[in-house]
């Protein structure tokens, strides 16, 4: 069992990590006061991930990506998850299910999309469905045809910053014909109805949008009708990975910033660190970390070396249960740790501690990864979490 990374891997690990602290946080302050950044910002941005050839680094080389491997974008994750405000989502890659698209809808979406040549979101959240994606309103009905669509999603990330909606839809209203469509973000009856804030500052925004009749050419599907779920399940795997990735990332940062205050800050003649509170709270942050890497990195490595998706699928749930409980009791620590200061929205801590909360949330809450573990460990016995395999 060999735990150390290659050449290559630590070769992109420090890539990655350069590329965040060159480009990423230093518009951190700029993103969280004006909630965004500017078009000189952006396009500075822009040119860091094709100069560190970081574009499309989820995909194969075939696809416009940089073929990296599952373990190799782990590691890019968790460099960009330190970065606070989300500005991680500026390092682009096209959504994860176009890569079942057509050979026209590869050459038309995935590649341009790679090469920073638009953007695409992805629609699934209702006013009265998210965890059970079976109560979606969502419609497409065929007529003379074309597909119409009709409906409301929420929580639509990034929406503003891209030209394409993956839009999960019942064909007909049947919760047993889950499709995903393709939607131009400026089409007719494509309409933005509000822009809620939230907690986090982040780099793009948050749309709720309504899709009145909007009608659509057959080619408009992805994949074939009825195989909505199954992609938006596998995208879910693999966006559950990255979550988990940035939660280790975002977790480290403010545990070294933490770890650095200590060391520094002297009160009643000595550095707070020698202070058992302060060390306690530095040894149980740094032992939650490490578990969560392992966790992490061995996951990412099972899946370059073939194992089946459903085993991935129901370990990638523990994975983002796990971290994003981590990372939030561990960046409390940090904030806990620097008082006052940590307290202050520059400091990196504060902006992590309002970041990482919806981590919990998004991409399926802690409820739901615990009711699916506890669906796994039925399904398949305790072995697929206790076991090593």
């Amino acid at each position: 069992m060999d735990l150390d990374l290659s050449k290559e891997e630590s070769e992109i690990q420090s890539r990655a990590r350069e590329f965040a602290e060159t480009y990423l946080f230093p518009h951190e302050i700029e993103c969280d006061g004006n909630e965004g950044l500017s078009k000189k910002s952006l396009a500075k941005i822009r040119k860091g991930v094709l100069d560190f050839h970081l574009n499309g680094f989820n995909h194969t080389k075939e696809d416009g990506g940089q073929g990296f491997t599952h373990f190799q974008q782990i590691l890019v994750h968790e460099e960009l998850g330190k970065a606070t405000n989300g500005l991680w989502t500026l390092v682009w890659g096209a959504s994860l299910p176009l890569r079942h698209g057509t050979h026209e809808q590869r050459e038309k979406y995935l590649l341009p999309i790679n090469a920073g040549k638009g953007r695409a979101c992805y629609a699934i959240t209702e006013p009265g469905a998210g965890s059970d994606p079976r109560m979606v309103q969502t419609n497409a009905v065929k007529r003379k045809g074309k597909y119409i669509l009709s409906g409301e999603k929420w929580f639509v990330t990034s929406a503003n910053a891209s030209t394409i909606v993956l839009v999960h839809a019942h064909v007909d209203g049947d919760p047993d014909k889950p499709t995903l469509f393709i939607v131009d973000r400026d089409a007719p009856g494509v309409i933005r109805k509000r822009v809620p804030r939230f907690m986090h500052n982040y780099a793009f925004e948050h749309w709720e949008m309504v899709f009145d009749k909007v009608e659509l050419e057959e080619s408009r599907i992805l994949g074939k009708v009825g195989q909505g779920y199954e992609l938006t399940k596998d995208w879910f795997t693999d966006t559950r990975l990255e979550l988990g990735a940035h939660c280790v990332g975002a977790a480290t940062r403010a545990t070294e910033i933490a770890n650095d205050y200590a060391a520094g800050r002297v009160q009643f003649g000595r550095p707070i660190r020698d202070f058992q509170a302060i060390e306690f709270m530095l040894a149980d942050m740094a032992v939650e970390i490490m578990a969560a890497k392992s966790m992490l990195y061995r996951i990412g490595a099972q899946l370059d070396q073939g194992q089946d998706r459903k085993i991935v699928h129901a370990r990638a749930s523990a994975l983002k249960l796990y971290c994003s409980e981590m990372a939030g009791r561990v960046i409390d620590k940090a904030v806990q740790i620097l008082g006052g200061r940590g307290y202050m929205r520059e400091s990196p801590v504060e902006r992590l501690y309002r970041d990482i909360r919806v981590e919990r949330i998004w991409e399926g809450t802690s409820e739901i990864q615990r009711a699916i573990i506890g669906g796994q460990i039925k399904k398949r016995g305790l072995g697929i979490y206790t076991g090593w395999d």
